[in-house]
């Protein structure tokens, strides 16, 4: 009992706040609960004792977890997302736990630790060899200098040629008698000849030469390959060792291991860092000691990463690839808040036809309305045009707008104007202006934001910023106005990249000002103050100019 109490934190709270949730938080997309809240507040009190500036120290996730005990006494529970023993903050704040703490190993994992450092010591040694240096500098060389001689003798057959090319013409114009000219062709062709045998030994030769030092090369870097494959190996046992030492509890008293867990994913390979974050550890310390999970929340403390979106102080849900599978299990026989994301938004919302021939329909779409059929929600755009066009015919979608986001769409009802439709977006002739309000003050007037985005694999649908596999993203921006500390702004996207728009304005190599009501990379509200306000385009059969706009209501 004394062991649990140093990891429970009382938490205050009026009538309002100490309201006790009637199901458990939904992790992976909610509102944190008044409780969840208040205990979020003390435990930032807290971290405020070591981080004098907190915003410029690596962050992290934290959480906590609001928990009453079998005499009904309320309390809250404290983790960070990564391992405890490795936890700066440690002797600071009494965070629960790891589940394993693959920092105080068994005397398994010390002997495949110990192999696996001395099998590295061993690659490095190899790797340094100053002979396996030299032999990649000559082969290197070698490789060089049999193009330039390849290419030098080729240059001079080229010569050759031409010239005996003009001397057979002249054989014509001569006054040699037929068995002198005879003899001249026989020669030159035998030139010919001798000229590809010998480029054919010149590159006999080099082939020789730089197949050599690739065998003493070889004879070398095998050993290290043999030696990675084999570290490789030992990580893998060692790896797979620690994952079986993850006995992930529910409340029902069930235990998985994360090798288990995972082995039902799509994937079926569980990610490093798996069962380390707050969300499991705070969880299993319940379970453990026979406490009730009330409600919890996350958040970020700390300074920005350079890639992802994470605000100091903001809520975060639970990841999709680490925390998603573990979740479903230790939450298992715990009645949890509905998903908001099964409900439909535009359930009850009209999509407002703007144009339509029997080539393209031009539509204002409402917020909340899929552009295409969901995983769980099939109302979309493209449903509710096939139901009013049943003759439409082909791809019909050619660009898509966020479920969030409201505006304009064209969707074509014909294989051809599909085709021409797509070659305008290819060729950058369509026009698109997006309206937003973000929340902070921008200064200057107008800007560019070139941000490469790829998907995030580790917390799917969102993005992040990377310059090494990113693909290109552009986007230009214009001042509207300002209002209540908030900018009204338009936005032309040059590039059409998921999520463009919300992390260009998110992220702080961009505006570094979220969008208003971006759930995914902001703050949730009411909806999400993003528009596609106007669209240009030439109409693929009659050549006409299409220009619409539509007011984003905002």
């Amino acid at each position: 009992m004394l062991l649990m109490n140093q990891y429970l934190y009382s938490l205050p709270c009026d009538n309002k706040d100490c309201e006790l949730p009637s199901l458990f938080t939904y992790p992976f997309c909610y509102q944190p609960h008044p409780l969840a809240v208040n205990a979020s507040v003390l435990l930032q009190e807290k971290l405020k004792t070591f981080h004098s500036l907190a915003t410029e120290q690596p962050g992290r996730m934290y959480g906590v977890l609001v928990v009453k005990d079998t005499k009904g006494k309320l309390s809250y529970l404290a983790a960070s997302s990564d391992n405890t023993a490795k936890c700066q903050h440690k002797q600071s704040v009494n965070f629960v736990p790891a589940i394993y703490d693959a920092y105080l190993e068994c005397e398994f994992e010390k002997h495949q630790q110990t192999l696996i450092n001395d099998i590295s010591a061993d690659i490095l040694a190899l790797t340094q060899n100053p002979e396996i240096m030299e032999l990649e500098k000559r082969l290197q060389w070698a490789k060089v200098e049999s193009e330039q001689q390849i290419s030098h003798f080729q240059q001079l057959m080229r010569d050759n040629r031409k010239c005996r090319r003009q001397q057979r013409e002249s054989l014509n114009t001569t006054t040699l008698t037929e068995p002198e000219q005879k003899t001249i062709s026989i020669q030159l062709a035998r030139e010919s000849v001798n000229d590809k045998k010998k480029l054919l030994a010149i590159k006999h030769k080099n082939k020789a030469i730089i197949e050599g030092l690739t065998q003493q090369l070889q004879q070398l870097t095998n050993k290290i390959a043999v030696l990675k494959k084999r570290r490789k190996k030992c990580s893998t046992k060692l790896q797979k060792h620690i994952f079986q030492q993850y006995q992930l509890l529910n409340i029902k008293g069930e235990t998985k291991n994360l090798l288990e867990i995972f082995a039902t994913t799509s994937a079926q390979k569980t990610p490093a860092g798996s069962g380390d974050c707050a969300a499991p550890k705070l969880l299993q310390f319940a379970f453990n000691h026979k406490l009730t999970p009330l409600c919890m929340a996350e958040f970020w403390w700390g300074k920005q990463p350079v890639s992802a979106i994470r605000k100091h102080t903001h809520f975060y849900p639970a990841c999709q690839s680490k925390c998603k599978p573990i979740l479903e299990h230790m939450l298992s026989g715990i009645a949890l808040d509905k998903n908001p994301l099964l409900d439909n938004p535009a359930k009850n919302k009209a999509l407002e036809i703007l144009f339509s021939d029997q080539h393209l329909v031009v539509v204002n779409k409402p917020a909340g309305l899929l552009s295409v059929p969901g995983k769980t929600i099939n109302d979309s755009v493209l449903t509710r045009i096939k139901v009013l066009f049943p003759d439409a015919t082909g791809g019909m979608i050619v660009h898509r707008l966020d479920m969030a986001t409201s505006g304009l769409l064209v969707l074509a009802l014909n294989a051809r104007a599909h085709k021409h439709l797509q070659q305008q977006f290819i060729n950058k002739r369509i026009n698109k202006r997006y309206v937003a309000c973000i929340d902070g003050v921008l200064t200057q007037q107008s800007g560019k934001i070139c941000l490469p985005l790829r998907g995030d694999f580790d917390d799917r649908p969102k993005q992040m910023v990377c310059h090494e596999y990113g693909k290109k993203a552009e986007t230009h921006w214009q001042l509207i106005t300002h209002y209540d500390n908030k900018t009204k702004l338009f936005l032309y996207p040059i590039t059409g990249r998921t999520h463009q728009l919300r992390m260009h304005c998110a992220h702080p190599l961009g505006l570094n000002m979220p969008i208003i009501g971006d759930s995914l990379y902001g703050t949730v509200a009411d909806r999400l103050l993003l528009h596609a306000q106007r669209l240009c385009f030439t109409h693929p059969i009659t050549g006409a100019e299409m220009r619409y706009e539509v007011s984003e209501g905002f």
